[in-house]
């Protein structure tokens, strides 16, 4: 049977269906304006109608005979007039047509009393910072004009500032860093604590924006993120900070939040992580969900110094190396790791020699997590043996050729201990938890350009990546599945994100959630034997 054409109006009906509705749209707009005085009447006439009923269901019973006598009289009196229902009907037009009237509410155009000196306050606050005896003109003074230096400026409902762009002298010492640190602490006090603001410095225009930022979303869980091999998502920050957005699910609903994306490989300028926090602030959650993340697609190997067993629920895992907290496992899991490296660098230079793409085993990713390495050392010094570092040094200086990603996690108190080659290589940067300034800078090698606040939740921190802007940080919710502190949503979210056990389950039953050593690893590397006899410094120089 041969089909029967659509109607040409579902085939081609699209323009003129959209130009009636231009026009329906264009009647109907002409319209209210012609009957723009009959729709302002008949809403007088209902609005007095309504204030009619209210003032008759307001008056007792007692006194409505009388306002119906003196109702009726009027009218009468009104009746008998001459012209006297003309103009009872032109009055009661008048009437209709004010109380019709659409009012709208004055827009202020300037703040209120309570804004107007909360801004008068922090104007005076700044004349010591940006005014000297020689200026003929200044700009601050005191009981000057506010106005003058703050050009724009926004307030919450609360009444607080929520954005100020602040106006100062060209002779300000814009480019000190002690100079702009002592007006930022001066508007952090002055401007309302407890909230975190974002100072853009204009040195070439002398203007300075503050913006109260709002704080980071904690409820995000771990999950898989749309990302791109090598990529791996740090934690989420704000969307001024960054162009990028990645799609996350948060219970039944889909939101997009703008993400702090760290590469890695052979093409990525900060090969490897240090992550420095301070007890309780989230670095052992950023090491789990970096080792989630790395297990789509690479193998892991964690090196835990504390030996609180926080990496117990990826032991015997697919993909997972070795999960090590003890000295020795720890020192033959690092001595593995760097004939590997010199594995992969030789089959690498080899392949390319030859004209033939690199193996798979070497284009597969190898991360290397190394927990609290200043324990390690501390009982390396104390038995004698060498520093666990130093076996990091072959990794971290050829790890980006060699497909490796080392990620080291610190605490304060054991920062000193770091190995310079663990402080060179190791170019991106997070700092989580509170800190002092100074500390920050020496982690970050830069300041952020935003407050802090005392009090800050598990996770939240400042992420640098290279020579990069600092970006605020708020790591995604990922615990440890074991921990009987951990809600049953985060549990199941992270006991989904694991791999399947590459071990009988009657071995992995035997293993206590504290595990201290809970896969042996093999130290010879079979592959290195066939390697000729050059240092890795040669081949390296080589490719």
């Amino acid at each position: 049977m041969a089909r029967r054409p659509l109607p040409r109006i579902l085939t081609h009906g699209s323009a003129p269906i959209a130009r009636s509705r231009e026009l329906a749209r264009t009647a109907a707009d002409g319209a209210t304006d012609i009957l723009h005085p009959l729709i302002t009447l008949t809403r007088g006439l209902r609005r007095l109608a309504a204030a009619a009923h209210r003032t008759w269901a307001d008056t007792p019973k007692d006194r409505r005979g009388p306002l119906l006598f003196l109702v009726a009289t009027v009218i009468l009196v009104v009746a008998l007039v001459p012209y006297g229902p003309m103009l009872a009907a032109i009055t009661l037009m008048a009437a209709a047509g004010w109380k019709g009237r659409e009012r709208r509410t004055p827009q202020q155009t300037g703040p209120d009393p309570a804004q107007s000196k909360r801004l008068r306050s922090l104007y005076e606050a700044l004349v010591p910072y940006f005014s000297t005896a020689e200026d003929p003109a200044p700009l601050y003074t005191h009981g000057g004009e506010w106005t003058r230096a703050f050009s724009s400026y926004e307030f919450e409902e609360s009444g607080r500032i929520s954005r100020l762009l602040i106006r100062y002298p060209a002779y300000f010492t814009d480019g000190e860093a002690d100079s702009r640190a002592r007006i930022e602490h001066l508007l952090h006090a002055k401007a309302g604590r407890g909230r975190e603001y974002h100072f853009a410095w204009d040195e070439e225009g002398n203007e300075l924006t503050v913006t109260a930022l709002p704080p980071l979303p904690t409820d995000i869980t771990a999950q898989r993120f749309v990302t791109a091999p090598g990529e791996v998502v740090l934690g989420f920050t704000d969307s001024t900070g960054v162009q990028r957005t990645l799609p996350l699910t948060h219970g039944e609903q889909q939101r997009d939040v703008p993400p702090v994306v760290w590469r890695t490989g052979a093409r990525s300028t900060e090969p490897h992580l240090l992550v420095v926090g301070g007890p309780g602030s989230g670095t052992t959650t950023l090491m789990r969900s970096i080792a989630l993340q790395a297990l789509q697609r690479g193998d892991i190997l964690i090196v835990e110094g504390g030996g609180t067993g926080e990496y117990a629920c990826l032991a015997g895992r697919e993909g997972v190396m070795a999960v090590e907290s003890g000295l020795a496992g720890a020192m033959a899991s690092l001595e593995w790791a760097t004939h590997e490296t010199e594995r992969r660098l030789i089959a690498a230079n080899r392949a390319r020699q030859a004209g033939h793409p690199p193996p798979e085993d070497v284009k597969r990713p190898l991360w290397i997590l190394l927990d609290r390495p200043s324990v390690l050392g501390h009982l390396a010094a104390a038995e004698g043996h060498r520093d666990p570092q130093a076996l990091l040094q072959v990794p971290l200086r050829h790890g980006r050729a060699a497909n490796v990603t080392v990620v080291v996690a610190e605490q304060f108190d054991g920062v000193d201990g770091l190995s310079d080659a663990v402080r060179q290589h190791t170019r991106a940067r997070v700092v989580l938890g509170p800190a002092a300034p100074d500390d920050l800078a020496a982690v970050l090698g830069a300041s952020p350009h935003t407050t802090q606040v005392r009090e800050v939740p598990p996770g939240r921190g400042y992420a640098r990546l290279g020579s990069g802007p600092v970006h605020r940080l708020q790591v995604p919710v990922t615990p440890d599945p074991y921990d009987d502190a951990t809600s049953e949503n985060h549990r199941q979210a992270v006991l989904e994100l694991l791999p399947q056990r590459s071990e009988p389950a009657e071995a992995v039953e035997t293993m206590t959630v504290r595990t201290v050593t809970v896969k042996p690893v093999a130290v010879e590397a079979p592959a290195v034997e066939k390697a000729p006899e050059r240092p890795v410094e040669a081949v390296a120089a080589e490719r």
